[in-house]
């Protein structure tokens, strides 16, 4: 849940996964399963609500063999902690910096990975796991969605650098039990960059899948049940 500053290739500052970009929002709950282990049943919460490790939630990224030919993952570069400043949207910045930028929003069982496609630095997807109990994981991702609805365009100042953001609400997959989608367009330097990102909580799991469109949609549910599997 933190605000991760990142340099592309390309010389663009992005804003990536999940807290800042997420300035509009779509919720659905699924209907509950009939079975024995529908959410709320005794098995269903033994299950779902106490935390995996990071380790565990490691072995349930998705890899190479999972996405299929021509996809590179991209070796884990140390953080960035560059100054964020965020303009034309009140309701994130009354959060203070904590919020916006790792405090108390940040679930600290977690795990990550990202890749190329084609070699193109362009064309990336990437996949954050976190789990915690699934109150907490449906209360701090409320808190931050609902601070940012309502602000379609805003501003981020990264260091000395300006960032564009607008925002568009994409339409959710019936997956899990909360869904979050949006198209994000990053605008610096007269160069515009698009991201879909979306997020689905399952009990005690988050999937987070941003990148390029088309990969988002291809990709999601598979991360979403190499996560959720062995449950």
């Amino acid at each position: 849940m933190r605000v991760r500053v990142a340099t592309t290739a390309a010389g663009i500052t992005a804003v990536a996964l999940l807290a800042l970009p997420a300035c509009s929002s779509n919720t659905t709950a699924l209907p509950a399963p009939s079975s024995s282990a529908r959410p709320g049943s005794p098995a269903a919460t033994e299950a779902n609500s106490t935390p995996l490790s990071s380790t565990a939630l490691t072995a349930r990224l998705l890899d190479e063999s999972d996405l299929g030919s021509g996809y590179t993952r991209k070796p884990e570069r140390p953080a960035r902690h560059d100054d964020v400043t965020v303009l034309d949207c009140p309701a994130l910045s009354d959060l203070g910096g904590d919020a916006a930028t790792a405090g108390s929003l940040d679930f600290p069982r977690q795990a990550k990975t990202s890749f190329t496609y084609a070699s193109h630095s362009d064309s990336e997807v990437s996949e954050e796991l976190y789990s915690d109990a699934p109150t907490k994981l449906s209360d701090g991702m409320a808190k931050i969605f609902d601070a940012m609805t309502g602000c379609p365009e805003y501003q981020v100042l990264v260091g000395g650098s300006a960032i564009n953001v607008t925002t568009e609400k994409a339409a959710s997959p019936h997956l899990g039990e909360e869904q979050w989608s949006q198209l994000l367009t990053f605008s610096v330097g007269g160069h515009d960059s698009v991201v879909k990102q979306a997020a689905i909580r399952d009990g005690n799991i988050l999937v987070i899948v941003s990148g390029s469109p088309a990969l988002v949609d291809r990709h999601l549910d598979k991360a979403l049940a190499k996560a959720t599997a062995g449950r």
